[in-house]
């Protein structure tokens, strides 16, 4: 069978490539690149021992992938919600309309050297496209106008708000004394104290970019992206700012063409690591097999009893777009028929290819055979007299008691030309020669035709009583 593209296929992989490269801009120059490239590694090494039959390694690498996948959500939780945060289609729709910063950029660079100087430290926090609503904590709410007085008296060494960062948003100081999570980079100097690890814990989980003053050095340094490097002068913080701050609402602007065609190298190597994986996955591609599917019939009518079906079982062939599809023999297939047309007297319903489900990557290419002939009567139920079925004789000194069922006459349902033919219904043999006066013994109905059913599920009871008393 010709090897085949579908429309299909192309989305896939444009959709993963698109997916994969949101995730390497998102998470470049982070520690969950470094883990995505080793869990890369372990995914190629994995395929290989497969495909070489090396089953006890691959077998070993397939249970340790279920071991790491929980410690990845475990231990990038914050870096998993902010992805799911940036995949939100709404986030802009909710988030308020961000107001330019950038005519404040000049008196805030300047305070905030002011205050290196006067060996005053500080944090401070500009959230652009994403919340920080999850990741800042215990903050106090200002939302007031940015200016010289109000920075250096929130820092002032003694106010309440002094060691904690604030979170300047939408060009206003939005809370002050807010908690941060902290950074467990072992690359992080040592003589960087918890302000610092607190800056670059948060740009490791955000895009946020934040400021920091070193009380002991009076440096000022500007962490982005989990990179902190320092900042000689009012200047070049003001040029760094301008950049950050604003390059979000340009890039915003430019021609779709122009943001398409960007950073080809990086959309180039993804695209082609999908297009081999694709190609991977899909050399099972045509491949034919025949699985044997029993049937299952739903929908019958309520005064309608089933005879019999012809067949019982299918034989359905399907055809595999992937290798990632389950091999013939762990296939499960059931050809689920609805049965609600069906009339007394015989039927034949066509089998369809939606009455089978089968996994995602195969497609049914043929049915065997295409219909079902299906033997159906009118139902009916009546009230039948139960009987002890007795084995042998009852003793000389009880021959004159009968032995009585207790309920003496239970319903039966089922196809009508078998429920008219019975008369009598039978209990399960008994020895009448062990059956003793005053007591009572416990004893199923015989079913007496496999689509009859008995409308009791309790046994009856028997009794002993004398004839002539009664």
């Amino acid at each position: 069978m010709p090897f085949t593209i579908r429309i299909q296929d192309i989305a896939d992989i444009l959709i993963m490539t698109f997916l994969l490269y949101q995730l390497y801009t998102w998470f470049r120059g982070t520690r969950a690149v470094q883990v995505l490239f080793g869990l890369g590694v372990v995914t190629l090494i994995y395929f290989a021992t497969r495909y070489l039959e090396l089953y006890m390694t691959s077998w070993v690498l397939q249970e340790l992938g279920t071991v790491l996948i929980i410690l990845i959500i475990v231990v990038f939780q914050a870096e998993i919600r902010q992805a799911l945060y940036r995949f939100s289609l709404l986030r802009h729709l909710l988030d308020s309309p961000r107001n330019t910063q950038q005519s404040q950029f000049q008196e805030i660079a300047e305070t905030l050297f002011g205050m290196a100087a006067k060996r005053t430290g500080a944090l401070l926090v500009f959230q652009r496209g994403e919340t920080l609503r999850d990741l800042m904590t215990n903050g106090v709410s200002l939302d007031c106008e940015i200016s010289a007085p109000m920075i250096e008296s929130i820092f002032y060494d003694g106010a309440p708000f002094h060691d904690g960062a604030v979170l300047i948003k939408d060009g206003r100081i939005a809370l002050a004394a807010c908690h941060l999570p902290l950074s467990v980079n072992p690359e992080i100097p040592q003589y960087l104290g918890t302000r610092h690890r607190a800056a670059v814990g948060l740009s490791e989980r955000s895009d946020a970019v934040i400021i920091t003053i070193s009380e002991e050095r009076g440096e000022v340094s500007l962490v982005t992206d989990g990179q902190l490097r320092k900042i000689a002068n009012a200047a070049e913080l003001i040029s760094a700012l301008d950049q950050l701050l604003t390059s979000d609402t340009e890039s915003r602007k430019l021609p779709v063409r122009q943001r398409l065609f960007a950073n080809m190298l990086p959309k180039t190597a993804l695209l082609l690591c999908v297009c081999a994986f694709w190609a991977l996955v899909t050399m099972r591609q045509g491949q034919i097999t025949t699985v044997t599917a029993p049937v299952r019939l739903h929908g019958i009518p309520e005064g309608i009893v089933l005879i019999r079906t012809v067949p019982e079982e299918i034989n359905v062939q399907v055809k595999a777009l992937s290798s990632l599809t389950p091999p013939p023999s762990k296939l499960d297939l059931t050809a689920d028929i609805d049965a609600s047309a069906i009339k007394e007297g015989q039927t034949v319903i066509r089998i369809k290819n939606s009455d089978i489900s089968v996994p995602s990557g195969m497609t049914i290419t043929a049915l065997s055979p295409p219909s079902l002939r299906i033997s159906a009567e009118r139902k009916l139920r009546k009230n039948v007299p139960v009987k002890a079925a007795l084995r042998g004789f009852l003793p000389a000194d009880i021959a004159a008691w009968q032995v009585l069922c207790d309920p003496a006459i239970v319903a039966i349902e089922g196809p009508a030309s078998q429920v008219a033919a019975i008369e009598t219904l039978y209990t399960d043999d008994i020895d009448a020669q062990h059956l003793e006066k005053g007591k009572e013994y416990l004893k199923s109905i015989r079913t007496p035709h496999k689509q009859v059913t008995i409308l009791r599920e309790a046994p009856v009871v028997l009794k002993l009583v004398n004839r002539k008393k009664r």
